[in-house]
Protein backbone atom coordinates (compact mmCIF):
# COMPACT_ATOMS: atom_id res chain seq x y z
CA UNK A 1 0.00 0.00 0.00
CA UNK A 2 1.82 3.40 -0.85
CA UNK A 3 3.20 5.73 1.83
CA UNK A 4 2.54 8.70 2.22
CA UNK A 5 5.06 11.62 2.49
CA UNK A 6 5.04 15.31 2.84
CA UNK A 7 1.83 17.31 2.29
CA UNK A 8 -0.11 14.56 1.78
CA UNK A 9 1.19 13.12 5.41
CA UNK A 10 0.55 16.14 7.23
CA UNK A 11 -2.83 16.28 5.81
CA UNK A 12 -3.88 13.16 7.40
CA UNK A 13 -2.30 13.55 10.32
CA UNK A 14 -4.57 16.23 11.01
CA UNK A 15 -7.55 14.65 9.63
CA UNK A 16 -6.99 12.09 12.30
CA UNK A 17 -6.39 14.88 15.02
CA UNK A 18 -9.45 16.50 14.44
CA UNK A 19 -10.88 12.74 14.91
CA UNK A 20 -9.72 12.48 18.22
CA UNK A 21 -11.77 15.71 19.61
CA UNK A 22 -14.18 13.40 21.33
CA UNK A 23 -11.10 10.86 22.88
CA UNK A 24 -9.06 14.05 24.52
CA UNK A 25 -12.66 15.52 25.57
CA UNK A 26 -13.76 12.71 27.47
CA UNK A 27 -10.49 10.93 27.65
CA UNK A 28 -8.51 12.63 30.09
CA UNK A 29 -7.30 9.57 32.51
CA UNK A 30 -10.57 7.14 31.53
CA UNK A 31 -10.56 4.46 29.24
CA UNK A 32 -12.57 5.16 26.19
CA UNK A 33 -14.25 2.50 23.98
CA UNK A 34 -16.05 2.96 20.49
CA UNK A 35 -18.97 1.36 19.47
CA UNK A 36 -20.39 0.36 16.19
CA UNK A 37 -22.45 -2.17 14.23
CA UNK A 38 -22.50 -3.11 10.73
CA UNK A 39 -25.33 -5.40 8.97
CA UNK A 40 -28.71 -3.56 10.32
CA UNK A 41 -29.63 -3.45 6.67
CA UNK A 42 -29.32 -7.01 5.07
CA UNK A 43 -31.81 -9.08 4.25
CA UNK A 44 -29.52 -12.13 5.10
CA UNK A 45 -26.95 -12.41 7.80
CA UNK A 46 -25.78 -11.63 11.14
CA UNK A 47 -25.88 -8.13 13.18
CA UNK A 48 -22.44 -7.57 14.10
CA UNK A 49 -21.04 -5.08 16.41
CA UNK A 50 -16.99 -4.12 17.89
CA UNK A 51 -16.00 -2.73 20.61
CA UNK A 52 -12.63 -0.98 20.85
CA UNK A 53 -10.12 0.98 23.08
CA UNK A 54 -7.06 2.81 21.54
CA UNK A 55 -4.53 3.83 23.13
CA UNK A 56 -4.20 7.62 23.98
CA UNK A 57 -0.94 7.82 21.24
CA UNK A 58 -2.46 5.25 18.91
CA UNK A 59 -1.79 6.59 15.08
CA UNK A 60 -3.54 4.77 12.66
CA UNK A 61 -2.86 5.92 9.41
CA UNK A 62 -6.14 6.40 6.80
CA UNK A 63 -8.97 5.11 10.12
CA UNK A 64 -12.41 5.90 8.74
CA UNK A 65 -15.85 4.99 8.42
CA UNK A 66 -15.54 1.60 7.20
CA UNK A 67 -18.06 2.74 4.71
CA UNK A 68 -15.88 5.23 3.22
CA UNK A 69 -13.12 2.58 2.53
CA UNK A 70 -12.07 -0.06 -0.16
CA UNK A 71 -12.30 -3.63 1.10
CA UNK A 72 -8.47 -3.67 0.73
CA UNK A 73 -7.89 -1.03 2.60
CA UNK A 74 -10.42 -2.44 5.18
CA UNK A 75 -8.90 -5.15 5.53
CA UNK A 76 -5.30 -4.26 6.59
CA UNK A 77 -6.85 -1.79 8.83
CA UNK A 78 -8.53 -4.50 10.31
CA UNK A 79 -5.18 -6.15 11.34
CA UNK A 80 -3.65 -3.25 12.03
CA UNK A 81 -6.60 -2.20 15.08
CA UNK A 82 -5.95 -6.26 16.00
CA UNK A 83 -2.82 -5.25 16.62
CA UNK A 84 -2.69 -1.53 18.06
CA UNK A 85 -5.80 -2.00 20.45
CA UNK A 86 -5.65 -1.98 23.80
CA UNK A 87 -8.87 -4.30 23.94
CA UNK A 88 -11.19 -5.52 21.73
CA UNK A 89 -14.56 -6.72 21.25
CA UNK A 90 -17.07 -8.38 18.82
CA UNK A 91 -20.63 -9.16 18.98
CA UNK A 92 -22.80 -11.53 16.69
CA UNK A 93 -26.58 -12.00 16.56
CA UNK A 94 -28.21 -14.27 14.00
CA UNK A 95 -30.95 -13.83 11.91
CA UNK A 96 -33.25 -15.99 13.93
CA UNK A 97 -32.22 -14.34 16.81
CA UNK A 98 -33.06 -10.62 15.11
CA UNK A 99 -36.52 -12.05 13.84
CA UNK A 100 -37.61 -12.98 17.23
CA UNK A 101 -36.71 -9.63 19.08
CA UNK A 102 -36.18 -7.07 15.76
CA UNK A 103 -33.41 -5.71 14.31
CA UNK A 104 -33.10 -2.79 16.56
CA UNK A 105 -32.82 -5.29 19.99
CA UNK A 106 -30.62 -7.16 18.36
CA UNK A 107 -28.28 -4.48 17.42
CA UNK A 108 -28.13 -3.67 21.29
CA UNK A 109 -27.55 -7.52 22.20
CA UNK A 110 -24.95 -7.41 20.08
CA UNK A 111 -23.26 -4.34 21.25
CA UNK A 112 -23.40 -5.84 24.83
CA UNK A 113 -22.05 -8.88 23.25
CA UNK A 114 -18.97 -6.76 22.45
CA UNK A 115 -18.54 -4.87 25.50
CA UNK A 116 -18.69 -7.80 27.81
CA UNK A 117 -15.83 -9.24 25.64
CA UNK A 118 -13.74 -6.58 26.55
CA UNK A 119 -11.04 -7.39 29.74
CA UNK A 120 -12.87 -4.72 32.17
CA UNK A 121 -15.71 -2.30 31.95
CA UNK A 122 -14.17 1.21 30.11
CA UNK A 123 -15.13 4.36 31.72
CA UNK A 124 -16.90 6.07 29.20
CA UNK A 125 -18.81 4.38 26.14
CA UNK A 126 -18.46 6.59 22.62
CA UNK A 127 -21.33 5.39 20.42
CA UNK A 128 -22.55 5.80 16.64
CA UNK A 129 -25.85 7.30 16.70
CA UNK A 130 -27.34 5.19 19.97
CA UNK A 131 -27.52 5.05 24.03
CA UNK A 132 -27.55 1.07 24.41
CA UNK A 133 -29.66 -0.54 27.24
CA UNK A 134 -28.01 -2.21 29.66
CA UNK A 135 -25.60 -0.38 30.34
CA UNK A 136 -24.92 2.95 32.76
CA UNK A 137 -26.20 5.60 30.68
CA UNK A 138 -23.96 8.34 32.51
CA UNK A 139 -20.80 6.51 30.96
CA UNK A 140 -22.26 6.87 27.02
CA UNK A 141 -21.62 9.06 24.72
CA UNK A 142 -24.04 9.22 21.34
CA UNK A 143 -22.62 10.93 18.42
CA UNK A 144 -24.21 10.90 15.10
CA UNK A 145 -22.52 9.88 12.75
CA UNK A 146 -19.86 8.42 15.03
CA UNK A 147 -17.94 6.37 12.56
CA UNK A 148 -16.52 9.51 10.75
CA UNK A 149 -16.00 11.57 13.81
CA UNK A 150 -14.04 9.35 16.48
CA UNK A 151 -11.11 7.13 15.89
CA UNK A 152 -12.43 4.73 18.53
CA UNK A 153 -15.92 4.68 16.37
CA UNK A 154 -14.07 4.17 13.21
CA UNK A 155 -12.14 1.37 14.72
CA UNK A 156 -15.13 -0.92 16.27
CA UNK A 157 -16.54 -0.21 12.73
CA UNK A 158 -14.25 -1.82 10.62
CA UNK A 159 -14.01 -4.52 13.21
CA UNK A 160 -17.40 -5.37 12.69
CA UNK A 161 -17.85 -4.49 8.97
CA UNK A 162 -14.79 -7.37 8.18
CA UNK A 163 -15.80 -9.48 10.35
CA UNK A 164 -19.46 -9.46 9.15
CA UNK A 165 -18.27 -9.45 5.82
CA UNK A 166 -15.87 -12.73 6.28
CA UNK A 167 -18.74 -13.94 7.95
CA UNK A 168 -21.03 -13.49 4.39
CA UNK A 169 -18.19 -15.00 2.37
CA UNK A 170 -18.22 -18.10 4.31
CA UNK A 171 -21.77 -18.14 3.80
CA UNK A 172 -21.38 -18.06 0.42
CA UNK A 173 -19.67 -21.10 0.07
CA UNK A 174 -22.51 -22.98 2.39
CA UNK A 175 -25.53 -21.03 -0.31
CA UNK A 176 -23.15 -20.26 -3.77
CA UNK A 177 -26.99 -19.42 -5.38
CA UNK A 178 -27.76 -16.19 -3.51
CA UNK A 179 -24.17 -14.52 -3.82
CA UNK A 180 -23.51 -13.70 -0.64
CA UNK A 181 -19.69 -12.95 -1.27
CA UNK A 182 -20.63 -10.05 -3.30
CA UNK A 183 -23.60 -8.33 -1.97
CA UNK A 184 -23.27 -9.32 1.64
CA UNK A 185 -26.97 -9.96 2.28
CA UNK A 186 -28.14 -6.01 0.88
CA UNK A 187 -31.70 -6.19 -1.27
CA UNK A 188 -29.21 -6.07 -4.71
CA UNK A 189 -31.61 -6.88 -7.52
CA UNK A 190 -29.37 -10.16 -7.91
CA UNK A 191 -29.74 -10.85 -4.35
CA UNK A 192 -33.99 -10.80 -4.60
CA UNK A 193 -33.92 -12.85 -7.72
CA UNK A 194 -31.80 -15.52 -6.46
CA UNK A 195 -34.71 -15.45 -3.78
CA UNK A 196 -37.48 -15.34 -6.31
CA UNK A 197 -35.81 -18.43 -8.25
CA UNK A 198 -34.54 -20.57 -5.04
CA UNK A 199 -36.52 -19.23 -2.00
CA UNK A 200 -34.74 -18.51 0.92
CA UNK A 201 -32.11 -19.99 3.04
CA UNK A 202 -31.66 -20.32 6.69
CA UNK A 203 -29.65 -17.16 7.06
CA UNK A 204 -32.31 -15.14 5.68
CA UNK A 205 -34.13 -12.67 7.99
CA UNK A 206 -38.12 -13.90 7.36
CA UNK A 207 -39.21 -10.90 9.36
CA UNK A 208 -36.97 -8.26 6.64
CA UNK A 209 -38.40 -10.77 3.94
CA UNK A 210 -42.15 -10.47 5.05
CA UNK A 211 -43.42 -7.50 2.48
CA UNK A 212 -41.67 -8.73 0.03
CA UNK A 213 -43.04 -12.19 -0.29
CA UNK A 214 -46.32 -10.23 0.46
CA UNK A 215 -45.88 -8.38 -2.73
CA UNK A 216 -44.44 -11.19 -4.62
CA UNK A 217 -47.53 -13.19 -3.55
CA UNK A 218 -50.27 -10.30 -4.37
CA UNK A 219 -48.26 -10.22 -8.12
CA UNK A 220 -48.40 -13.96 -8.64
Amino acid sequence: MRTLKGEKLEQELLRLEAMKEYERKYGSGAVVCGIDEAGRGPLAGPVVAGACILPEDCQILYLNDSKKLSEKRREALFEEIKEKAVAFGIGIVSPAVIDEINILQATYEAMRQAVSKLPSVPDIFLNDAVIIPGIEESRQVKIIKGDAKSVSIAAASILAKVTRDHMMTEYDRLYPQYGFAKHKGYGTKAHLDAIRQYGMCPIHRRSFLKKFQEREGANG
